[in-house]
């Protein structure tokens, strides 16, 4: 890919909205100039996913144009709770855990962007400045933006119907993303475009602060056919740690309608190839085929050509003549016996009490190739163990 075709990539494939507008940024990028941006990523749990891809591969394409990124960890931010889309306030995090959660964000991250070499990628803690400001440094962000800015926000307004609480903590959030750019005195930031109202209290905070225009590119973030995020929260992530396998098949799993924005948003395939597979999809190709090309697709850019085959060879084993995997993760259960919906909850192949109800109901649960009939049942772990299976390709082998 020349240059041209690598600028016009970060115009356009997955962006939402440019600001303060697309050519604004076109000329910048044509100057020839070189440009300091970043991505920030609020270590709220202990590894990057699908969601953040979609970011990472948007910087690395500035990198690979000689800009200078830097990946921003939210050492601080992330103890506060970015509130954005949440209906419910999140749970601060200590530092501790913070800590804990980001020890792999930089390795993940280096699947995709380079930290050696003529133009390294930098890593940045906003820990650094946002734990040294002061209560009159607070206020004098405060006093740049309105009370009534911040509660016509959409989740905001969601909870004053709803009669649920709205902290005030949650209203420094902006203030504290948006204080990032003054502190690393950036010319742009990228985020998803859930974030877009945090970054452009960060483009009004470089105005105020240091007479400067801030660019920034929303994204395009990937939702289930539900329209939630896929990540963390939902408990419907690919983790980057995933092994080759789990990616492939928990990939296998999205529905139909995900195919193609997972395709633009996350691979690098080309979009020709990626429009005449969605043209070939609504002219009666099977989804299944095109699914499968998304998951070699993804594990091949994160594992190798080699690691995409064998999964894709097993998971077709699996699907069409019913084998079970060659190998399957243990878990390890304290007891010899468990009931069946706390072992789906604790082995985690159910996020919740109610998931794992539903997926007895449906019929999608079997210890051992039986069909779990009912959510009461017992299971009794011998101690040769038991093969827990959800649908047709998560398996689990239980032991003592």
């Amino acid at each position: 890919m020349d240059k041209k075709q690598l600028i016009e990539q970060v115009l356009t494939r997955g962006v939402e909205k440019i600001f303060p507008a697309h050519d604004f940024l076109a000329a910048r990028l044509a100057e020839g100039k070189i440009l300091t941006l970043y991505a920030g990523f609020d270590p709220t749990g202990p590894t990057l996913h699908l969601g953040h891809v979609i970011q990472l591969q948007k910087l690395a394409d500035f990198q690979k144009l000689g800009h200078k990124v830097i990946f921003l960890i939210g050492s601080f931010t992330a103890m506060i709770g970015d509130p954005s889309d949440k209906a419910a306030t999140r749970t601060q995090l200590t530092k501790e855990q913070v800590v804990a959660n980001a020890m792999h964000y930089r390795e993940e991250a280096s699947k995709f962007l380079d930290f050696s070499g003529h133009n390294p990628a930098e890593i940045r803690y906003n820990g650094d400045w946002l734990s040294k400001l002061n209560f009159e440094d607070v206020l004098k962000l405060a006093s740049n933006f309105t009370a009534q800015q911040m509660m016509e926000r959409d989740m905001f307004q969601k909870r004053m119907e709803e009669a649920k609480p709205i902290y005030l903590h949650e209203f420094f959030y902006p203030l504290m993303q948006g204080y990032d750019s003054v502190a690393m005195d950036v010319d742009g930031e990228i985020g998803g475009n859930d974030q877009t109202f945090n970054m452009l209290v960060g483009r009004d905070l470089m105005k105020i602060f240091k007479g400067k225009e801030k660019f920034i590119v929303a994204l395009r973030i990937l939702t289930d056919s539900d329209g939630k995020k896929m990540g963390k929260t939902e408990g419907n992530m690919v983790s980057l740690l995933d092994n080759p396998k789990d990616m492939f098949g928990k990939v296998m799993s999205w529905p139909d309608g995900m195919i193609v924005p997972a395709l633009e948003l996350c691979t690098r395939m080309p979009m020709e190839e990626v429009r005449q597979m969605e043209t070939d999809m609504k002219k009666g190709a099977n989804p299944r085929d095109s699914k499968i090309r998304l998951a070699h697709e993804l594990v091949r850019q994160y594992y190798g050509m080699a690691e995409a085959d064998r999964a894709e060879a097993e998971f077709k084993s699996m699907f069409s003549q019913g084998h079970k995997p060659t190998e399957m993760d243990v878990f390890h259960v304290g007891k010899p016996s468990i009931g069946i919906v706390d072992l789906l909850v604790t082995s985690r192949l159910a996020a919740s009490k109610a998931e794992a109800k539903r997926l007895i109901e449906q019929k999608g649960v079997k210890i051992d190739d039986r069909v779990i009939e009912t959510k009461e049942e017992l299971i009794e772990i011998p101690k040769s163990g038991v093969v827990l299976q959800k649908g047709k390709i998560h398996f689990l082998s239980v032991r003592i």
